[in-house]
């Protein structure tokens, strides 16, 4: 099924021009956090798939134990170790909210863990992030998190979730999604009980969900979403199908994150005037970001399983997110013809 028209236009619409006209990080600033003794993978693969997108600038916030390791796999990428097992809350709140000032967008959740002090300082970079109006990314152990208490993200609408099936089966739990909800509702109701909340549901293919009525919605977003809604309650679903490659490997959802992630912060300065008509309500972003990452990412595992097989590693898709980029995208204003 392919992705409908106004979807892939207003897609288009969000992707900063390259033609020189805008300056530094103006195309995108990218915060992850996550990052503990045993996990150094994940959030090095969300933020370098964030850059390998077009981000600017990609910021890794972590514990000190895993800080060494994330920083010999890309000097690209910016980290900061704040996150100290023995550091009082207060303190890596305000540094955190410091930090925060500099991006748009947050990512949490790969490489998080479960650890006590790294699921408290999860929750206290949510707050933060919501008091700035940041768009969020949660995955993997950020789900966990809001497993436990949905008030922490329930009804932020700037925000989206990114269960794979186990994930999405204990949250849906969690939140109360009866078992006796036919299979393709059940993202919609738990975009529903946790007040509107974009979810992208990982899969054989993407199921994305999200309330085109976001905090700032009017008449106008609900004719831009194509929805009906009188019969679906202002709830919009895009399937994403776009081939992936046959062999699922672990980090592939952290690249998932990060693509999405771009794809937000990109929407925060088209939000904010820096290039484009800001003719898309600023509700639209977040299924927007989802629809678009997910296309990248599966093209990406696409291609680079073409290339590996069966030996495909994570690190293998990274190479390829550019590509996968053009071929979803066709190059917008690719160097405008210049260089």
């Amino acid at each position: 099924m392919p992705i409908p028209r106004h979807i892939l236009e207003q897609l288009k619409a969000l992707i900063p021009p390259l033609n020189g006209t805008l300056h530094k990080g103006q195309s995108g600033r990218v915060g992850v956090l996550g990052g503990a003794l045993d996990y150094t993978g994940a959030p090095y693969f969300a933020a370098i798939s964030a850059l390998r997108m077009g981000a600017d600038l990609s910021h890794v916030i972590c514990s000190p134990t895993a800080a060494g390791p994330i920083k010999t796999y890309s000097p690209d990428l910016i980290v900061h170790p704040i996150l100290r097992q023995d550091a009082p809350v207060e303190t890596v709140k305000s540094e955190l909210d410091s930090l925060f000032s500099r991006l748009h967008v947050l990512v949490i959740g790969p490489g998080l863990g479960r650890e006590d002090y790294m699921q408290k300082f999860a929750r206290t970079a949510v707050s933060i992030a919501r008091n700035r109006g940041m768009f969020l990314v949660l995955d993997a152990d950020a789900l966990f998190l809001v497993g436990k208490d949905i008030s922490i993200i329930q009804g932020y609408r700037r925000a989206i979730l990114t269960p794979n099936l186990v994930e999405f089966k204990r949250l849906a739990d969690q939140v109360g999604v009866s078992p006796d909800t036919p299979v393709d509702q059940r993202a919609r109701l738990l975009s529903k009980l946790l007040g509107g909340v974009t979810v992208l549901q990982k899969g054989a293919h993407d199921m994305i969900v999200t309330d085109t009525r976001g905090p700032d919605a009017d008449l106008a977003a609900s004719q831009l979403s194509g929805a009906d809604p009188e019969k679906e309650e202002f709830c919009e679903l895009v399937k994403v199908d776009v081939p992936g490659g046959y062999k699922r490997c672990g980090g592939q959802g952290d690249i998932l994150s990060g693509t999405v992630g771009t794809f937000l912060a990109w929407g925060l300065s088209y939000e904010e005037g820096a290039f484009g008509d800001k003719s898309i309500p600023a509700s639209r972003v977040p299924l927007l970001a989802a629809v678009g990452g997910s296309m990248v990412t599966r093209t990406a595992s696409r291609l680079a399983f073409k290339k590996a097989g069966r030996s495909l590693v994570t690190q293998d898709m990274l190479s390829e997110i550019g590509y996968a980029f053009a071929e979803t995208f066709g190059d917008v204003e690719q160097f405008d013809g210049k260089l």
